[in-house]
């Protein structure tokens, strides 16, 4: 079903790096979670009404929650698409984000009345009429639910929209929600115990849960994350795979929401080779990245002096005192300046968020190693942190 309507509704579907076709993917999640929120808001609540059943009407609320948030989806997906202009150079896609954010926030308020009905329910019992229709009706909703969860979470997954995973997730939850409704049903009918408020309160607080799960998911994004490291790989390879190039370093991804990705790297070539040719491939370089992979890639290239002896003797002893090192990645962008009373050795050191030694302590170390060979030689050494992992 969810396979067709995708075919059904959207062209040209397999291409998912197209921002239009993305588009097109979350108009049709956001229509989707409309209208069955909607038909099953209307039933449950009309049921919760009709058998005076608080779990099923809070179930019922639930799924009204879960239609306005694919209203709220539906908007922000088209918001996001808007271009670039003046004030918003990097585009309007992060408000997808802010999207899931404000649904985050609504299924936590929603959550919080539920479950002071549901308490109230529980200071004043009332047992709810049980009938097969009911039953009938809750466990079609359950089928709906699991659906609409795979149904959102393969949407997700083909665009990489964490705001219409969350939409799955919820939905994913939902069904247990639902379940749990069904089970106080069952069990006030055939013990005669009044567990509907408590199943309610349970339905509530697994809302909230849901609500501030959802919260920490879509605010990470706006707060900044680690590239996806397949990606990191992706960008790596391609750029290696060019014959000029010797290495890469400062690699950095900027995430400005979906399908607006940036990226910066210093590319090392042979500082005795030719320039030119080297720069021509950085531009071939920036040129395939945009096209292949719809990422915005900035090269700096940083020729290299790969024949110097000196130069050489230097890295190597740097790599071996390195090695041992926890958390200290690798040495890049080392110069030998040479002058009459000494010699500055230039460099920098990549390091890992597991390194344990401060940048000041890491300094004096490697200055210390480098006077070990001769005193003459004055470090200048700048700590580098890595953001593409």
């Amino acid at each position: 079903m969810g396979k067709w309507l995708i075919r059904m509704f959207i062209k040209n579907y397999d291409d998912t790096k197209n921002p239009s076709v993305r588009d097109s993917y979350g108009k049709l999640a956001g229509v989707v979670g409309i209208v069955t929120n909607t038909l099953l808001c209307l039933v449950k609540i009309g049921m919760g009404l009709m058998f005076h059943s608080i779990a099923i009407l809070a179930d019922g609320i639930n799924n009204l929650t879960d239609a306005s948030s694919s209203a709220i989806l539906l908007v922000g997906i088209r918001l996001s698409s808007r271009p670039a202009d003046a004030d918003h150079p990097y585009g309007h896609a992060r408000i997808e984000y802010i999207t899931g954010l404000i649904i985050s926030f609504i299924i936590m308020v929603v959550g919080f009345q539920l479950l002071l009905q549901s308490i109230d329910r529980i200071r004043h019992p009332q047992a709810p009429s049980f009938q097969i229709l009911t039953i009938v009706i809750l466990l079609v909703a359950i089928g709906v639910k699991v659906w609409q969860a795979m149904f959102n979470l393969h949407i997700g997954k083909q665009i990489d929209s964490s705001t219409i995973k969350a939409a799955g997730a919820d939905s994913r939850n939902d069904v247990i929600s639902t379940a749990v409704v069904l089970l106080s049903l069952l069990v006030g009918h055939f013990t005669g115990l009044h567990v509907d408020g408590i199943m309610g309160c349970l339905v509530a607080l697994f809302i909230m849960y849901s609500g501030f799960q959802l919260i920490l998911e879509t605010a990470s994004p706006l707060l900044g994350t680690a590239p996806d490291q397949e990606l990191v790989e992706e960008i790596r390879k391609r750029i290696l795979s060019h014959e000029e190039v010797i290495g890469i370093h400062d690699l950095v991804v900027h995430n400005y929401g979906p399908g607006r990705t940036f990226a910066s790297v210093h590319i090392e070539v042979d500082g005795n080779g030719d320039l030119i040719a080297s720069h021509d491939a950085i531009d071939n370089i920036e040129r395939s990245v945009a096209h292949d992979l719809k990422i915005q890639l900035v090269a700096h290239m940083d020729p290299l002096d790969i024949q110097d002896p000196l130069t050489i003797k230097v890295r190597e002893y740097l790599d071996r005192i390195i090695a041992p090192l926890e958390g200290v990645r690798e040495i890049h962008d080392l110069r030998v300046v040479a002058g009459y009373t000494h010699q500055n050795i230039v460099f920098d050191v990549l390091v890992g968020n597991e390194c344990t030694l401060k940048e000041s302590e890491l300094k004096k170390f490697l200055d210390q190693k480098l006077k070990e060979i001769s005193p003459q030689y004055f470090s200048v050494i700048t700590i580098d942190r890595s953001y593409s992992e």
